[in-house]
């Protein structure tokens, strides 16, 4: 009898083809729609495998309804904070993500928010659509340059070094603050290390690219924005979790920093009636960093071939 494996979002036959070859896939039908809780409870029992999404929490309860068989938990995504590692560990369950495929996406999706939220782009669009669109005035829809500014990156993983390059071509002046300073780094990329008070002070764009831990959650708070220049933009694309919504709404809406541009936020989705989606200055985007087809298809196929790869070394082990 073949092992199963359970699909928590329906993803396109074409990239879940390997799967179906090899062991019964049983997978929720619905793409743009998390599957329930109480529906994950009840299927996962019996599985070998879970190929899951940054949606599902796969916590304890997860584990122990799914039994002693099972072996291994792929997420599509780079980050597994959803996910009880500690757990998996002490039950010899393998976890497999995907790194770094995602990392020009995010790149590009930072450096569009950069440009949006500074050039006040949805603000104009939106002047056009309403009909405020009158004769051409000198200072009328005026925002930051992007262009030789200085951009402060907090956390500096492989997406980080990404954007680094790109704004190469911007002639930006880029600094950043990690756990501890990265000396090739700085010497390959012109980059120099700031403490955060120092960062922050300098900068004229804030980019987040931080894993969220309990060292690191409601990071961005008042006293953070408090050090930002009133001119700064504020972007994050790794996680909400990293920002006090509250502050960064007092922040923007008393102007004491100029614009944020969000791809997340907490919760998600945010809710329409959020006191941020009545800023001019915020723009924010449906967690939306990694979607474009090629990075998106390149998730899946990584994600089967974790799934593939334990399951099937676990099988030939058993024969032998």
């Amino acid at each position: 009898m073949k092992q199963s494996v359970l699909i928590t979002r329906q993803l396109p036959d074409h990239l879940i083809a390997p799967l179906r070859e090899a062991y019964d896939v049983d997978m929720w039908h619905e793409a743009d729609t998390a599957m329930p809780r109480d529906e994950l409870l009840a299927r996962v029992a019996g599985k070998s495998g879970i190929l899951c999404m940054l949606t599902d929490t796969i916590d304890q309860t997860v584990l122990d309804q799914a039994g002693d068989q099972l072996q291994t938990v792929s997420t599509f995504s780079v980050g597994f904070d959803h996910i009880n590692t500690a757990a998996l560990k002490r039950r010899g369950i393998s976890l497999g993500y995907t790194p770094d495929v995602r990392n020009d996406a995010v790149a590009d999706l930072t450096i569009a928010l950069m440009l949006s939220a500074s050039r006040r782009l949805p603000e104009a669009a939106q002047a056009v659509k309403d009909g405020r669109w009158g004769t051409w005035s000198p200072f009328w829809m005026t925002g930051q340059d992007l262009s030789g500014a200085t951009v402060g990156i907090i956390g500096m993983g492989s997406i980080a070094e990404t954007v680094v390059r790109r704004l190469s071509g911007f002639d930006c002046r880029v600094l950043y603050s990690s756990r501890s300073p990265k000396p090739e780094l700085e010497q390959r990329l012109g980059i120099k290390h700031r403490d955060m008070p120092q960062l922050l002070a300098e900068s004229d764009f804030v980019t987040i690219h931080a894993p969220l831990t309990e060292q690191t959650r409601a990071m961005c708070n008042a006293a953070f924005f408090a050090q930002m220049k009133p001119s700064a933009v504020f972007i994050n694309t790794s996680r909400g979790g990293l920002v006090q919504q509250d502050d960064l709404y007092q922040a923007l809406k008393t102007r004491a920093i100029y614009a944020a541009g969000l791809d997340v936020t907490t919760p998600e989705p945010l809710p329409s009636d959020s006191p941020l989606l009545t800023l001019d200055n915020c723009l924010v985007l449906p967690h939306i960093a990694s979607a474009s087809i090629r990075t998106r298809s390149k998730m899946a196929d990584i994600a089967d071939s974790n799934l593939l790869d334990v399951l099937t070394v676990s099988a030939f082990v058993s024969r032998v």
